[in-house]
């Protein structure tokens, strides 16, 4: 139904009336006004309650609040009482954008708080719930899975979307519209302290996990009360810091960032329908990345069709005049960012100076009315899509079905054995035999850390705890720390002693927690030296060795490579961390993970990632020229042999959709599952292209002598484009070599395909 050129008069007369001094509290008949009509399409329900809005109501739109700030909190964010007082002194009678780390004990807090905003607003706009929940709802008693490093090393889409769903799930049930997630940056520097937040390295897989994990969470239409809307993050380049410290400065050429960066965001956009998008802290080439047009506006926007909401990184606004120096004071900082396309503070300034700062450059027209209403806008539409004008309270039964449910444990439970990787297995140390003395030694052993940005108060099944509950009667597990501040030589002498009296010895080592996670960044990767020397004492004991690593980042582990026979990364696998490692070591589950990120020898390689170009040679005097562990690189308990390779025979546009097929054979004596990865190389190109670039995988589960046939679906554009002299996305005529293998360094099909 469209609205009449009549009725349209009418609303800017109101609109007009509003602006000049109506009160907020002053009340207005609305059972019949269109932004109320659901019938209507939600663009023309905008439209709508933005001409009705006071000045004042549209900037508090673009502001967030603190939940500390709406209800009496603990040290931890969990709201536990509805204290209306406390509320009304922070909000008044005003509707805000929206409330972050507020984390209610039960749903009908939120509703309780949505209810007062509703109510005592002139004209009851919802506010959003925003939290975190990069590998699971913050909130205490939901489901942690594996850090999302993890999650991207099971190369499994299917899951990672039933992972989404999980988290959505549980979060709406909460009352929580939207998750701060998932990190679609690209993470080649493991100095760097995030990388566990990220999906790894590389731009295929990030953008396919990312995308899997994106449409779990909005499922299509978020006013779903089982979904919620995702808030990719950080917009863009933020994953390659200068000197791997986090925010700095980022300096590469447009090319590089549209041919590499950009599609992890620009696939959750325009295939996902991501609503959400954080603006990074960092610059690239001078321009806060908060203020920056061309991709705020320009690329997200115009080119791919955006339609939510941008959102600051946490005082990545103020950073724009307190350390990047480029704005002389709180409004200009404002005025810039809002300009170039940003939508809403994250604790930036104080709220009355955020109110004021807006209304002055307003005023002193340093901000069109065009541009503000299309920041309020974007909030607004948001807010229609979550259906929150309509059904603006969660059933509070859902928590309780929800909350870490049998369904989202198992799933926990299969993304942690998906997620861990056989590094090394010589004279097939693994899997350990249920009748085994087995000692257990390391600290991490008994770690039950879920991983950065994960639920506070609960914790994971460590290893230990795992590895008995596996093993039962059938063999015996005891433990040493092997590791004190105090009695270190004592408590070595016993982890020694232990393995001594045990068949084989498995020693947990990783990184501190103090190492690992926002702001964490380290200049050096090796193993602290009471790692090091915990694993050298128990391997001169003449034993059998696993190491099992626990870690939110690659590692320079050469000695361990060197000289253990088995080696086994865990990452943080989230609650179920501990059983999932003990069905891998005990052969319950056969490993079948891959590396999401390239293992350097040493710090001195790095930048070092797979899909380097050619005169990337990494060639020292000092170090070799290849990684610890390669891209994509996880072995099995088992092997498989690649044959049959298939090349398309027709000719290839721009748009078309062309297949590559193979087949899988499982040549061992156990079920096994196997990423199968297809890499492509533009032979001949007018600019420089990657040595070889991940383009399709597929995770096959096979039984023993079992064949299965593979097929890829490649889209032309994604796989053979490049951005040409000209800055034109093109597919160019030539040669593209097909490989196809078990890891970017492993090989084992190769052809050509020409592309007229």
């Amino acid at each position: 139904m469209k609205l009449s050129a009549l009725t349209s008069l009418v609303f800017v007369m109101i609109s007009v009336l509003v602006n000049k001094g109506f009160s907020q509290t002053t009340s207005v008949h609305t059972s019949l006004l269109p932004y109320k009509n659901s019938n209507l399409i939600v663009e023309e329900r905008v439209q709508d309650l933005l001409l009705r809005m006071t000045l004042d109501e549209k900037i508090k739109q673009l502001d967030m609040y603190r939940g500390w700030d709406i209800a009496p909190m603990g040290q931890l964010h969990e709201a536990t009482i509805y204290d209306e007082a406390m509320i009304a002194k922070t909000l008044g009678n005003n509707s805000v954008g929206s409330i972050h780390d507020f984390y209610p004990a039960y749903a009908s807090l939120s509703n309780k708080v949505q209810r007062y905003i509703i109510e005592h607003s002139r004209l009851g706009i919802p506010v959003m719930f925003i939290e975190e929940g990069l590998h699971g709802y913050s909130g205490k008693g939901s489901t942690s899975f594996p850090i999302p490093l993890a999650l991207s090393a099971t190369w499994d889409t299917a899951l990672i979307y039933k992972v989404g769903r999980s988290i959505a799930t549980e979060t709406r049930a909460n009352g929580t519209d939207m998750i701060l997630g998932p990190l679609l940056d690209i993470a080649r520097d493991p100095r760097w302290g995030r990388m566990e937040e990220t999906f790894g390295e590389d731009t295929y897989l990030v953008s396919e996990i990312g995308l899997a994990m994106v449409r779990g969470l909005q499922n299509g239409d978020v006013s779903k009360q089982n979904t919620v809307v995702s808030d990719p993050k950080h917009f863009a380049v933020h994953g390659i810091p200068e000197a791997g410290s986090n925010t700095t400065p980022v300096n590469i050429g447009i090319r590089e960032i549209r041919s590499t960066y950009l599609p992890t965001f620009e696939k959750a956009v325009k295939q996902g329908g991501a609503l959400g998008m954080m603006a990074a802290y960092h610059e690239i080439d001078g321009i806060p990345m908060v203020d920056n047009k061309w991709l705020l506006t320009d690329v997200l926007r115009k080119e791919w069709g955006f339609k939510g909401f941008v959102l600051s990184d946490l005082g990545a606004i103020k950073l724009s005049l307190e350390n990047h120096q480029v704005a002389k004071n709180r409004t200009d900082a404002l005025v810039q960012t809002i300009n170039a396309g940003l939508s809403m503070q994250f604790y930036d300034f104080g709220h009355d100076e955020f109110l004021h700062s807006i209304d002055s450059a307003i005023q002193n027209k340093q901000i069109a009315q065009t541009c503000l209403d299309s920041a309020v806008g974007d909030v607004l539409r948001v807010k229609f899509l979550l259906g929150l004008f309509d059904h603006p309270y969660i059933d509070t039964t859902l928590w309780g079905k929800e909350k870490n449910s049998n369904e989202h444990q198992q799933a926990a439970l299969k993304a942690a054995q998906e997620s861990i990787c056989l590094l090394k297995n010589e004279h097939n140390v693994l899997p350990l035999k249920n009748s085994n003395k087995i000692a257990l030694i390391g600290p991490m052993a008994q770690s039950n850390y879920l991983g950065g940005y994960s639920n506070t108060e609960d914790t994971a099944v460590s290893l230990l705890t795992g590895l008995k509950q596996r093993i039962g009667t059938n063999g015996s597990v005891e433990f040493a720390s092997g590791i004190s501040k105090t009695d270190s030589a004592v408590v070595l002498q016993h982890a020694i002693e232990l393995a001594n009296k045990s068949d084989v010895a498995i020693v947990a080592i990783g990184e501190d927690l103090l190492q690992v996670g926002e702001g964490k960044d380290r200049a050096n990767l090796d193993l602290g030296d009471a790692q090091l020397n915990l694993i050298k004492a128990i391997q001169q004991t003449g034993k059998p060795v696993v190491v099992v690593l626990m870690n939110g980042r690659a590692l320079c582990i050469n000695w361990v490579t060197e000289n253990i026979p088995a080696i086994v990364e865990g990452w943080f696998g989230g609650e179920k961390s501990g059983l999932a490692m003990a069905d891998v070591l005990l052969g319950n589950v056969n490993p079948g993970g891959k590396l999401p990120v390239t293992f350097p020898r040493s710090v001195g390689q790095i930048p070092f990632y797979y899909s380097h170009k050619p005169t990337s040679y990494h060639k020292y005097v000092d170090e070799k020229d290849t990684p610890l562990y390669p891209f994509g690189f996880g072995l099995s308990y088992t092997t498989f042999k690649y044959t049959d390779l298939e090349l398309p025979t027709t000719s290839i546009g721009m748009d078309s959709i062309f297949y590559i097929k193979m087949k899988i054979t499982n040549t061992g004596k156990s079920a096994g599952d196997e990423v199968v990865q297809l890499y492509i190389r533009d032979v001949l190109a007018s600019v420089t292209t990657p040595e070889k670039a991940l383009k399709a995988f597929n995770r096959v589960h096979l039984q023993p002598g079992e064949t299965k046939e593979v097929v890829f679906k490649l889209n032309a554009k994604e796989a053979l484009s490049i951005w040409n002299r000209q800055m034109q996305n093109v597919i160019e005529p030539g040669d593209f070599k097909i490989m196809i293998g078990s890891s970017s360094e492993d090989i084992r099909l190769n052809g050509i395909m020409a592309v007229k």
